[in-house]
Formats: structure tokens, C-alpha cells, sequence
């Protein structure tokens, strides 16, 4: 019998120690306390600028950053502010929105964290937010109650803010009514001297939340006119919009509002190829004003959306965290101006 040696368990290599704040204070030559308030950027004890300087290098060298979870602890609650991911398709429009928001919270010293809470609706997915103890929740689109609005304030959260187009009891709310985006469009057609108008509807059942008030809001500017309205469902498919194309005469439309730029785009290239000309047989309009529909031939009628700017909306949450238990606020803040060019 061959009896093999035991060969000795490779030895794991060894780990690095995590840096502590100690660690910064050593090395920069300060307390812990002046490392705290330097790093958390306190603006309550006043600390002088090479000393600032120190500290944040020692950091650097360090590799130290914060404890999150320790600084709330201490704080009694975070600073992180929880925006669940949108559930319908977010075009440039909200990205930039996004993006301004998250700036604007940074230079406040809130972390924007963006949830992804595919599968979770209405308060089931506001306790799932709840688990994250954020000190304040923004909360796009609708489908959140009463019920998700106090889970969220009994986790700690001291703001809870819903933008869409319902104000939502216990949550500060800024409105967005998508009807004036209809409005605008339908108005311009209508001074045009349009109509017979159409309105295309996306098939996505996701974006119904943004469709049916701007065609209610086209209705309302053609109502009383020598005018008709006609829904026109569209699939974002090329070859949904051509099969739309070839029996466009049939329709009997003088003018469309499109949705929005992207299928306003789809749509004119369609009915480009089957020589319906724009704007002489049918008038087009989009919405968003984005820069490809000023490339287009023709270029593109929109509707400019204006949304709040990401500083006001920073700002409207730090203000709720710092009054937690203040009147919710409501603001409607969804603008819409015309930009008039060559395809109406």
C-alpha cells in the first residue's frame, strides 16, 4: 500500500485591513471628529481649508470611504434618496430629467439610488423600497396608495413625492397632466386650418398612461370646431407602420399628432414611401422636441415638453426631509409650448 503524505492546505492570501476613519486621522495628523466632519461635509463646525485638504488626501491615500450604513445609524436615517426605475419606456426626455436630478441631489449630499422593481406594483413594491430605509422615496408614474405612502414614512422615510397625474394622500405631489400636450398639439393643427385629425395611440399598453390624456387633450382643443378626431392605433414596427401607411387614404386624415417625436418619425418615413406628402395631403406633429426631428425633411412640428428642473426638485426634497412632518406640497409642473416648423 502507498501511503500519500497530507500536503498542508494552500494558505488563503492575506487580506488587506479595510482603512477606518482612525486610519485617516493618523495619517492627516486630526481627530476622528474633525475626519467626520470633514468627510461628511458638516457645515456646522468650521474647519479650515488645508486641514480639509489633508484629510481628504490621507482618505485618498487611504482608500477610505464612509460607511453608509454606520453614518445613518448615527444620523438616524440615511441620505439616500430611492427613485424606483420607470415601468414604461423612458426616452431622452426623462434620461436628461434623471440625470439633472441626480446632480442636483449630489450637491445636496444625497445618493440617488435607482430601484428596479420589475414584477412589484403599488405597495408591494413600496415595501420592497421600505427594506432600503431611504430618507426620502420619488416615485414616478401611478400605482402607488395611501397604504405604500405610510409603510414608506413607519421605514423612516421622511419625504415621499409621486409625479404623475393624481395627487396621492400623504405624499407631496407634482402633477403632471399630459392632456395640455394634446391641447397644444391639437390647437396648432386646428390654427393650421386642419380638420380631420388623427391621433396615433402607441399599442403599448404601458405607455396608456401618458396617450389617453394628450388624445382627451386633443379632443378638448377641436371641441366645439367644425372638426373630427380619430384614434389611430400604432405598434412601434416599421412594418406596422407601413401596413398603416398603405391604407392612409381611407382614413381621410388631413393632419396627425403622432404621440410623440419618435413615432411621429416612424411614421412619416411610411408615409414618405407611399407618397403621401407631408405636410401638403397630412400635416404631422410629435412631442418632446428632440434634436433628430429637427434633421428630418421636412423638419418636425413638436410639442416642447418643459419639466421641472432637476434643482427645484432637488430642492423640494431636501425641504421635506428637513420638515418631515409639514403639509404635503402639490405643484403642477408639466409645461408645453408649441415649436412650429415645416411638417404642419
Amino acid at each position: 500500500m502507498v501511503q500519500i503524505p497530507e500536503q498542508p492546505a494552500p494558505s488563503l492570501p492575506a487580506q488587506r485591513s479595510v482603512p477606518t476613519s482612525a486610519d485617516v486621522a493618523r495619517v492627516a495628523g486630526v481627530s476622528r471628529a474633525t475626519v467626520s466632519y470633514v468627510l461628511n461635509n458638516t457645515g456646522a463646525v468650521r474647519i479650515s481649508e488645508p486641514t480639509r485638504r489633508r484629510v481628504h488626501q490621507a482618505a485618498r491615500d487611504l482608500g477610505y470611504v464612509p460607511h453608509a450604513a454606520a453614518r445613518s445609524l448615527r444620523a438616524g436615517h440615511s441620505r439616500m434618496v430611492l427613485m424606483p426605475a420607470p415601468t414604461v419606456p423612458a426616452g431622452p426626455l426623462y434620461s436628461q430629467f434623471f440625470n439633472e436630478l441626480q446632480w442636483a441631489l449630489s450637491r445636496l449630499d444625497y445618493t440617488v439610488v435607482q430601484y428596479g422593481s420589475v414584477g412589484l406594483q403599488g405597495d408591494e413594491a413600496a415595501r420592497a423600497w421600505a427594506e432600503l430605509r431611504p430618507v426620502a422615496v420619488l416615485v414616478p408614474g401611478s400605482g402607488l396608495g395611501p397604504q405604500g405612502v405610510a409603510v414608506l414614512k413607519r421605514s423612516g422615510a421622511r419625504a415621499v413625492v409621486t409625479l404623475g397625474p393624481e395627487r396621492v394622500e400623504g405624499a407631496h405631489a407634482l402633477l403632471m397632466d399630459h392632456s395640455i400636450v394634446g391641447r397644444c398639439a391639437g390647437g396648432h393643427l386646428l390654427a393650421q386650418g386642419r380638420r380631420r385629425v388623427g391621433v396615433v395611440m402607441p399599442e403599448d399598453p404601458e405607455l396608456e398612461l401618458f396617450s389617453k390624456p394628450r388624445l382627451e387633450g386633443v379632443r378638448q382643443a377641436l371641441h366645439g370646431q367644425d372638426a373630427t378626431v380619430t384614434e389611430v392605433p400604432l405598434a412601434y414596427e416599421e412594418e406596422a407602420a407601413a401596413q398603416l401607411a398603405k391604407g392612409w387614404g381611407s382614413l381621410g386624415l388631413d393632419a396627425v399628432f403622432a404621440y410623440n417625436d419618435e413615432y411621429a418619425m416612424l411614421l412619416m418615413r411610411a408615409l414618405k414611401d407611399e407618397g403621401v406628402r407631408v405636410p401638403d395631403d397630412t400635416a404631422v406633429i410629435g412631442a418632446d422636441d428632440l434634436m433628430l426631428g429637427r434633421l428630418l425633411r421636412p423638419r418636425l412640428s413638436t410639442v416642447h415638453i418643459e419639466l421641472p428642473s432637476g434643482q427645484e426638485l432637488a430642492e423640494l426634497v431636501d425641504r421635506a426631509v428637513r420638515a418631515a412632518g409639514a403639509v404635503p406640497e402639490t405643484h403642477e409642473v408639466l409645461g408645453a409650448t408649441v415649436v412650429h416648423r415645416a411638417s404642419t
